[in-house]
């Protein structure tokens, strides 16, 4: 197989802004929310923390900065597979990366070490055990790297739900290197995650960036478990043909149930800790290639996801915590298309995670405290599962942050696909009822069989096919049963002892339920058709889906030939946007966003003449153009000669304020500084006393004339911190396009 040629270079231009560089590289002509603050303190060479959900664009915040600046940026990530992807997507839009890991030969770690030494590459992606080797150290050290990057941050974190003891030796990064900054990104920390990152790394007055938990582009639904293998099956021939996760508790049970869907014609393969490292990365190169459709797994297979087109997560059993589950269901609809998150919950599953913890404490005999953490995470987890309220807002409340919404339009709970079961009440009366005539002596499965009315050696022994109760609800079927029975104990309407052979037993509320003095509501998934969700039915206004599938098999075409994952290609966002622009013209593909100069000057020939031919085949128009739609929230960026952009600088030329400009555009301050800064680089207006005071100006020219390499954070500190940076740097550029006033 033919690799991807080597990048050309993307050389810091001089007065080149931020929004330049991501237009050139990534074809974006905005930034979302936090990125630019991000960005801008890595420029300055502060320390930062930045939590950005999955999708969020993290990863952009860290590829930027040594764009604009020049220099060797380091990433610290925990797996191979996810440094592989992400330099294997950079080079794809021509930005020079390495990946420094075990699988390379000799060779090719003596021509990345070279690269180092020479500065060839912009970003170095290295796992945290090689990068805590001395003599690496001591090579970065003579390079002189400037910012250290470490993704997936909660991992240093005793409090984190993924903890890992070589992150927290990160730490010494702060005493090797005290002239760099450090960075630390992740997309799941609570405050106490947060804090504890920041006093693990040293950080030094960080700026800690916060983005919104919430992910409006996922569907979320709790079903209640009534057959664990068929309403898998269910969900996923929903998304025949695209790329689904299947989550489970074991090992066993990933292997049972990837057997289950390729006998039901899946193309499935199942992934777990207790595999050979061959066979894992087998299984995950298959699904990154679109070999396979679904992966069932444990939790094991987790942060080495980079495939952005995710199209369902399904937990079928319940996750240990909503850290968990939050990372888990984050690895749906990355690129900001719409995805399905369902979780199957049953008490059961709830239960067994509770001996897991109590086995596990025991024969680690660790300390109480321990124990009672994941046991209150796991309450947690059952909360969120168990009570039919919305879902975004239940998630983003978790985190701390508040909800405005009256409805997210994207849940089981607002859409209304649960109902209520006819005869709940009477139906609970049955139960209890029973419980009570085997003397509460017996389990779940035991319970429901006298019930259904079945005929086993115990039942006979026992002589319980003469109760009163036998029988009683044979027209059901067992899983319906027994999905009942923990209904009832998640309601607290009955209880269940300890033990590894638990038992029902009766209780007060038992015995208000049968006396009549206490209505029950049992549920079940809703039967029929579900409905389009409103942002789907927005992010797909105008495209073609022939077209799509057409481009998803030139992608597929196009990625085999270069021995790489489809994704790396072209994000499905960008072959959605392919899909409703429908280019056929140079100019016009240019517009599509996600595309970048590489890309464009790798893919546009193919591209132009499928589309037009397709459009041809389907009398459809080419070079549409159509009012942006919602995408992660947040309106879709204009594009490059967009109205914003050309709005800041009429009104810049009037000598408008940046909050009078930014209102008017509708915009944030970040962006409009951006805005704004390329407005003194390209028409070099002779004052800028309109945005930056004339004593300000002149402290930050004579800082800057001293400063020697014209960094911000050196002038920032000179100033003793009373001048902010976005003043620093509208001054720089000033200074560099028209000299002081």
């Amino acid at each position: 197989m033919t690799r991807m040629a080597e990048p050309q270079s993307f050389p810091p231009s001089e007065g080149a802004s931020v929004l330049d560089i991501v237009h050139r590289c990534w074809g974006f002509d905005s930034l979302r929310p936090l990125q630019s603050e991000a960005i801008a303190a890595a420029l300055e060479g502060r320390d930062s923390l930045v939590v950005l959900p999955t999708g969020g664009g993290k990863s952009l915040c860290y590829q930027a900065p040594p764009l604009v600046s020049g220099g060797t940026d380091v990433v610290v990530s925990p797996l191979i597979s996810l440094m592989k992807d992400q330099v294997d997507s950079l080079r794809g839009v021509g930005y020079p990366a390495a990946a420094l890991h075990g699988n390379l030969t000799a060779d090719e770690r003596g021509d990345i070490e070279r690269g180092l030494r020479e500065g060839r590459f912009r970003l170095l992606m290295v796992a945290p055990e090689r990068l805590l080797q001395n003599g690496f150290l001591q090579r970065l050290e003579r390079v002189g790297i400037r910012r250290f990057v470490i993704d997936e941050a909660h991992c240093i974190s005793h409090w984190g739900h993924d903890f890992r003891p070589e992150y927290r030796q990160l730490s010494v990064l702060r005493q090797r290197f005290p002239r760099a900054s450090l960075h630390a990104f992740t997309a799941t920390a609570t405050a106490r995650v947060r804090e504890d990152i920041v006093e693990q790394l040293h950080f030094r007055q960080p700026v800690v960036l916060v983005g919104r938990f919430d992910r409006p582009n996922l569907v979320y639904r709790v079903v209640p478990l009534v057959d664990r293998y068929q309403q898998t099956l269910e969900v996923l021939r929903r998304h025949a043909g695209e790329a689904a996760i299947v989550y489970c508790l074991s090992r066993n049970d990933t292997e049972t149930m990837a057997g289950f869907l390729q006998q039901s014609g899946v193309k499935a393969a199942y992934y777990h800790a207790g595999m050979e490292a061959a066979d894992r990365r087998k299984t995950q190169e298959a699904f990154a290639r679109e070999q396979i459709d679904v992966v069932v797994a444990t939790v094991a297979f987790g942060m080495g996801i980079d495939r952005s087109n995710v199209r369902c997560v399904l937990h079928a059993c319940l996750p240990k915590s909503i850290e968990h589950y939050q990372q888990e269901t984050g690895r749906a609809g990355r690129d900001g298309l719409e995805a399905e998150c369902v979780l199957l919950y049953t008490a059961a599953d709830a239960m067994r995670w509770e001996s897991l913890f109590r086995k596990s404490a025991k024969n680690a005999e660790e300390p109480a405290e321990v124990i009672a953490s994941r046991l209150q995470h796991l309450r947690e987890m059952q909360g969120y599962a168990s009570v039919a309220a919305c879902r975004h807002k239940l998630l983003a409340e978790y985190f701390g942050q508040a909800y405005e919404n009256p409805g997210c339009g994207a849940c089981d709970a607002c859409l209304g696909e649960i109902e209520g079961i006819e005869d709940s009440t009477v139906i609970a009366q049955k139960i209890l009822s029973c419980v009570a005539r085997v003397e509460e002596r017996f389990g779940v499965g035991y319970v429901a069989d006298v019930l259904l009315g079945a005929d086993t050696e115990m039942i006979r022994r026992c002589r319980h096919q003469r109760l009163s109760t036998y029988a009683l609800l044979k027209d059901h079927t067992k899983k319906e049963v027994q999905s009942w029975i923990y209904q009832l104990i998640e309601q607290r309407l009955l209880g269940r002892t300890e033990g590894d052979y638990p038992v029902l037993q009766l209780n007060e509320q038992s015995w208000a339920v049968m006396r009549g003095q206490l209505a029950v509501r049992l549920v079940r998934p809703k039967k029929g058709r579900r409905e389009r969700t409103r942002y789907e039915e927005l992010s797909w206004e105008g495209a073609d889906r022939g077209l799509f599938d057409r481009l998803r098999q030139w992608r597929r075409g196009i990625a085999e030939q270069r021995g790489l994952p489809p994704f790396v290609i072209l994000h499905d966002s960008v072959l959605q946007e392919l899909s409703i622009l429908r280019p056929s013209r140079l100019d016009t593909l240019r517009e599509v966003r996600g595309m970048g100069e590489k890309r464009t000057a790798d893919f546009a020939p193919e591209l132009i003449a499928l589309i037009g031919e397709y459009c041809r085949q389907h009398d459809l128009p080419c070079d549409v153009m159509r009012p942006s739609v919602p995408r992660q929230g947040e309106p879709r960026p204009e594009r490059r000669s967009s109205q914003a952009r050309l709005a800041a600088f009429r009104l810049f030329s009037q000598r408008q304020s940046i909050e009078r400009v930014a209102e008017a555009i509708e915009r944030a301050r970040g962006t409009t500084v951006e805005y704004l800064g390329q407005y003194i680089a390209e028409q070099r207006p002779e004052r800028i006393d309109a945005w930056v005071d004339e004593p300000t100006y002149r402290r930050v020219a004579a800082a800057t004339a001293t400063s020697g390499d014209g960094r911000l954070k050196p002038i920032f500190d000179q100033l003793g911190g009373e001048v902010p940076y976005d003043m620093i740097r509208l001054v720089v550029t000033h200074l560099k396009q028209a000299g002081p006033p």
